[in-house]
């Protein structure tokens, strides 16, 4: 039998195996797919304590989503469940304090970028990391040991979306915050890399994204 635990890739059959008939659904939605809407709107309808992982990208700018991300993760996520949410340079200290609101904080990961690097125009700036803020339902670590700092070989993006992650970096984070069979949230899909990545290691997914194009592209991912 394959191990699914170290991140072997699975199909659907697997996921099956791993999840149970009961399980093919989460609320409303089913597992596996790709929600089109306002995310604040669809996450209403989710189970409390029912998520291992909260995984996402949301708009940096957007400080008021990191608190209402938290505060969601209060709710649905499982006692000791984790909370991953990239972050901007300028926007991550305000963000994080959102977040201590609802949520224990916990060390910050980053990952390492290649040239050419992304540049901060208003502060002379050319950016070779980015952050991800992490966060917890009570004291959670992750389901194996994860290093602070990914290297440079996880800077290719995403082709799907113009603010699409590394698929590397993200697949490295839900290999290690989490088991095969788990459970993931991504609110903020944009291109789908966090589902992309779910799909080939066997998680369970359910993803949010309120653009309509966008939410097709990622579903191709």
């Amino acid at each position: 039998r394959r191990r699914h635990g170290d991140g072997a890739g699975c199909d659907a059959a697997d996921l099956l195996e791993l999840r149970g008939v009961s399980m093919a659904k989460i609320g409303p939605y089913e597992l596996d797919s790709i929600v089109t809407g306002d995310c604040r709107e669809l996450a209403q309808a989710l189970p409390d304590e029912s998520v291992d992982l909260i995984f996402t990208d949301p708009v940096y700018w957007q400080i008021e989503d990191y608190a209402w991300l938290a505060e969601l993760g209060a709710r649905v996520l499982k006692p000791g469940g984790n909370l991953l949410a990239y972050a901007g340079h300028v926007q991550q200290v305000e963000c994080a304090a959102e977040m201590l609101r609802f949520l224990n904080p916990r060390p910050m990961l980053t990952t390492w970028m290649s040239p050419p690097y992304p540049r901060l125009f208003g502060f002379k700036m050319h950016v070779n990391y980015s952050f991800v803020l992490w966060f917890s339902k009570g004291k959670g670590v992750p389901e194996r040991w994860v290093v602070s700092e990914l290297g440079q070989a996880y800077q290719s993006k995403n082709t799907g979306h113009a603010w699409g992650k590394n698929f590397s970096a993200v697949a490295y984070y839900v290999e290690k915050f989490t088991n095969a069979g788990a459970f993931v949230l991504d609110p903020f899909a944009g291109g789908g890399t966090i589902p992309a990545a779910c799909r080939l290691l066997c998680r369970n997914y359910l993803a949010f994204e309120i653009d309509p194009n966008t939410a097709e592209r990622a579903r191709d991912c």
